[in-house]
């Protein structure tokens, strides 16, 4: 089997490829990315006979659909996806090749779902798999595995939480644009447009992160879950960035305009806010307190089993890479295990075995710490 990761030099792609180059099937990994400086690439990817580093611009339609027609599966972990999900897509569904991304951003997965390209996987006969990180990813696997464990589900909630000590490149970009603007959230049974970064209230991770206020953030979920999971009626995602100050900063910024994306003239010349700001995340955290190198995820899901309330919760806490790279890894092997048999564009949710994957995910060292709550022991 060979994969292609596309961005696969970054800090996510290196994530897949460190788990893809331990398994047996897999003969060649390529690492595509625009910046093809061996340096970025860490000495036991360099050092491995499996990997290749070669030169991969998004933006060059036919270059990557060449490229992809070389590989069994491809990965994509180009960020920001807003901008590259759709692209890398038709790219693979024009090669034929089975497609997975980590893609964290609402506009894309509406595309994706909403565009000729469900329609042209169905045909070409492959599996166009978004969102297969870790939030959205492996959330969304645990939340249908409690599903699968309920009559019926009312309430999902997922959190999460990261520390900027992990961020780097895209991962700003997206971390900015998630707060912009109005973004999808499922409430009362129908998705509803809510205001980027408000309805703030306090989550409970596991140390060392422990309590955070986390916010409505744009990710696909709200859009995606009630595809598949039939009845429920709320849907909500909401995110931090810590230490605290951070996500503090970002909403000054909104309100006084630094993440407007509307050109300005400065001196003659057009400056558009938000990417200079863009710019300057990159070195604000330099001499600011980073946090610990840890991210979090809680998952709760609220439910009826046999005339109970049920409620289950689920909780992560890791490295953000191999908590990205991870799932995606999985779901590649899944894949060409013929394990995945849905056609078309599809969500974790829709497509991945809960106990398959999960049992995979346990075996490569995750710790899940899981409650179940029953409302009432007692019978009417």
């Amino acid at each position: 089997m060979q994969a292609l990761v596309i961005g696969g030099a970054g800090g996510m792609g290196q994530g897949v490829a460190r788990d893809l180059i331990k398994q047996e099937q897999i003969e060649k990994v390529v690492l595509g990315d625009i910046n093809t400086d061996p340096a970025r690439v860490q000495e036991k990817l360099r050092a491995s006979e499996k990997i290749s580093l070669v030169r991969i611009d998004v933006n060059d339609h036919a270059g990557m659909v060449s490229a992809i027609r070389n590989a069994d599966v491809v990965i994509n972990c180009a960020g920001p996806f807003y901008k590259t999900a759709v692209a890398v897509a038709r790219a693979a569904v024009e090669a034929r090749v089975n497609y997975i991304d980590i893609c964290d951003d609402y506009e894309a997965a509406e595309i994706l779902f909403a565009s000729d390209i469900d329609g042209a996987a169905r045909e070409a006969g492959i599996t166009v798999l978004t969102g297969m990180g870790s939030d959205p990813g492996t959330n969304n696997v645990i939340v249908k595995w409690y599903a699968d464990h309920l009559d019926r589900v009312d309430e999902i909630a997922l959190f999460w939480v990261v520390s900027i000590a992990e961020l780097a490149g895209a991962a700003w970009d997206h971390s900015l644009h998630m707060t912009i603007g109005k973004i999808p959230q499922y409430l009362d049974g129908k998705l509803e447009y809510v205001e980027g970064g408000t309805g703030e209230e306090t989550a409970e991770f596991l140390e060392p992160l422990g309590a955070c206020q986390v916010r409505y953030v744009g990710h696909p979920q709200p859009l995606t879950i009630p595809r598949y999971i039939k009845g429920v009626k709320q849907v909500v995602i909401k995110g931090a960035l810590i230490p605290s100050w951070v996500d503090r900063l970002i909403k000054e910024q909104k309100e006084t305009g630094f993440l407007s994306k509307e050109p300005l003239s400065v001196r003659g010349t057009k400056v558009t806010p938000y990417d200079l700001t863009l710019q300057l995340w990159g070195t604000i955290p330099d001499n600011r307190d980073k946090g610990p190198f840890a991210s979090g995820l809680k998952v709760i899901v609220k439910g009826e089993r046999g005339g109970k309330q049920v409620t289950y919760t689920a909780d992560i806490v890791g490295r953000m890479a191999p908590g990205t790279g991870l799932p995606a890894s999985i779901a590649a092997l899944m894949l060409q295990a013929g394990e995945v048999t849905v056609k078309g564009v599809v969500a974790p949710e829709g497509c991945i075995d809960p106990e398959k994957f999960l049992n995979a995910l346990l075996q490569r060292g995750a710790k899940i710490h899981q409650t179940e709550t029953i409302a009432s022991m007692l019978q009417p």
